[in-house]
């Protein structure tokens, strides 16, 4: 059998309305034969049948498509009824019901996803049986649309379905590959940082002093950016981003530094901040850094370039509070659903150098504290805000 009409057949039996279709069709007529068939200019191949005449035509069995009133159908995209034969003006002389013995008979088109012709639903029995009236026409009618609408809804389902399990091998390949290269960027890495270290130690001209200096930036940054790969691998992997919570009386200090080395690296930017945690917090501070350090990152990126990035950081009523903001336009709803999935970046910013994770990481960071990051954005500014309960 084609294998394409092998697939038809599939599709057919896959819509649970079928056996119900037919039933109805049978017991509201009277006719002991109703099918569904794949019609094409080569052949007839029966779908889905039921048959209490014994007609002994199985889904899957073939006709001489020459030996059907179905492709006449096909051609003319019209259905034919036919009441009784014998007294039939167009179909009495006719050799198929001649050949088969039926002496009432239907055949209604249905159509597929593209609107081409798939194939008919058809019926027929023996004896005569009264369906040119209105309600019958209408109920056949009725049916065959609905058989062409779930053919569609099917193939758009499995379409999708493709699509979509397709997108998720390539999720899980890239997020293999990335994983496997944030940890063997580690071993050179290192060698790179470690030769660095013994540099700094020996006399160098002014010149090569400051290659040395933006080498070990970009050192750091590679290093980052490892970092990052395999805090995303542990967060997408399900396993959650590991931190190591402890009591921690300095968290002001921690994250004054934080912010003391953003404003070394944008020198053209103004901070402002205001940390009042005057309590012991227990947590993981290099995480909570690393957080405050994203968050400041993207608001420097993408807010007004213009305006101050203000950072916040306090205990209160029993929380730990940590906000950013920044003023720029304001972030589009749809957008901000969207905000803290890895590797998406706004498109207006495609400029800026990054892997799209830092608003991720920073996310799972606060689900480890078993805290929440929300942002809130309107014409005025932009706030990230981390909630901890302590």
């Amino acid at each position: 059998m084609n294998a394409s009409i092998e697939q038809d057949i599939k599709a057919i039996q896959a819509l649970e309305s079928v056996p119900t279709i037919l039933n109805m069709i049978a017991d509201s007529t009277g006719l002991r034969f109703v099918c569904i068939s794949r019609v094409t200019p080569e052949s007839w191949t029966a779908c889905a049948v039921l048959d209490t005449i014994n007609f002994n035509l199985l889904p899957g069995d073939n006709l001489d498509i020459c030996n059907t009133f179905c492709e006449e159908v096909r051609v003319s995209n019209q259905p034919i009824i036919i009441d009784h034969v014998k007294q039939d003006k167009v179909y009495h002389d006719h050799p198929v019901p001649k050949l088969f013995g039926f002496e009432s008979y239907f055949s209604w088109p249905i159509y597929d996803a593209q609107g081409n012709f798939f194939g008919t639903l058809c019926g027929l029995d023996t004896s005569p049986v009264k369906l040119k009236t209105d309600k019958t026409k209408s109920m056949i009618e009725s049916f065959a649309q609905l058989i062409s609408r779930q053919l569609t809804a099917e193939y758009r389902l499995k379409i999708a379905s493709e699509a979509l399990k397709d997108e998720q091998q390539i999720a899980q390949i890239r997020e293999q590959y990335i994983a496997v290269l944030g940890h063997d960027l580690r071993t050179p890495l290192s060698s790179i940082m470690m030769g660095l270290d013994v540099l700094k130690l020996m006399p160098l001209a002014k010149d090569a002093a400051s290659v040395l200096k933006r080498m070990d930036n970009s050192a750091k940054r590679i290093s980052l950016l490892a970092d990052n790969v395999m805090d995303f691998t542990h967060g997408k992997m399900g396993k959650g981003i590991p931190v190591t919570k402890q009591s921690c009386n300095n968290l002001s200090e921690i994250l004054g530094h934080t912010v003391s080395e953003l404003e070394s690296q944008y020198k053209k930017r103004e901070f402002v901040s205001a940390i009042d945690i005057n309590r012991s917090v227990d947590c993981d501070s290099g995480r909570l850094a690393q957080l405050a350090s994203n968050l400041l990152v993207n608001a420097v990126v993408h807010g007004d370039p213009a305006k101050p990035v203000y950072f916040e950081a306090f205990t209160h009523n029993g929380e730990l509070i940590i906000r950013v903001a920044n003023s720029g336009k304001p972030i589009p709803p749809e957008v901000q659903a969207r905000l803290f999935q890895p590797f998406w970046r706004n498109a207006s910013k495609g400029s800026h150098k990054g892997l799209g994770l830092g608003l991720f990481i920073a996310s799972q960071i606060a689900t480890a504290h078993q805290g929440s990051l929300s942002v809130a954005s309107d014409e005025h500014k932009t706030t990230f805000t981390l909630t901890v309960r302590l």
